[in-house]
């Protein structure tokens, strides 16, 4: 292991099916990693043992789904290169930091792209990727033939449903503590459909 490698990963969003998480264990347990997990109602939480370091890995429950919340300091090359897997293959969110012999080289990533690199050294930095900002005729014919919003679209309805049928539950059965709970999960819902311009 490099005793000089460091990665910080910042303002991390990345959203998750629980299997991708067990996915995620299993690729740790085979790399090698003593790690232990535990779970509660509404998060997870992996711990991962890098040589005397203990990186524990957030997750927050969001409907039926997972996200990863916190940020990161990664010492451990290995580990680091599953995380930038797994950013690239949930299309995720991240300032990725990699500090090398007095030089940091920053990455923001959004759905799983670098959109930007810059190489900070002392006090001047220098900008050696950009994306550009416009959009292409290819981009926009493969946004229209994405059906991925559509299938999200249907499953979202029914969501919607399933909680307005145990919300109209709650409320007969008078339980406000369950009923602020679907209320919370039907403004999640709200939110996304209003992203999805439904």
């Amino acid at each position: 292991m490099n005793r000089n490698y460091e990665v910080e990963y910042c303002n991390l969003e990345l959203r998750f099916e629980r299997r991708q998480i067990q996915t995620l264990i299993r690729e740790l347990i085979q790399e090698g990693y003593s790690l232990y997990w535990s779970e509660t109602e509404g998060k997870f939480l992996v711990s991962i043992r890098t040589g005397r370091k203990l990186v524990k890995l957030h997750f927050e429950k969001v409907n039926q789904r997972y996200r990863i919340v916190g940020d990161y300091i990664i010492k451990d090359e290995r580990l680091s290169e599953l995380i930038e897997k797994l950013i690239n293959d949930t299309r995720g969110h991240a300032v990725v930091k990699r500090i090398k012999d007095r030089q940091i080289v920053i990455e923001n990533i959004m759905f799983g792209e670098i959109i930007r690199l810059v190489e900070v050294s002392g006090m001047e930095h220098r900008i050696i990727y950009q994306k550009k900002p416009y959009v292409t005729f290819e981009d926009m014919i493969q946004a229209f033939q994405n059906k991925r919003a559509e299938q999200r679209i249907s499953v979202l309805r029914m969501e919607l449903d399933y909680e307005l049928s145990c919300l109209n539950d709650a409320i007969i059965e008078q339980d406000e503590q369950k009923s602020q709970e679907i209320i919370d999960k039907l403004e999640l819902l709200r939110l996304e459909m209003l992203q999805l311009e439904m």
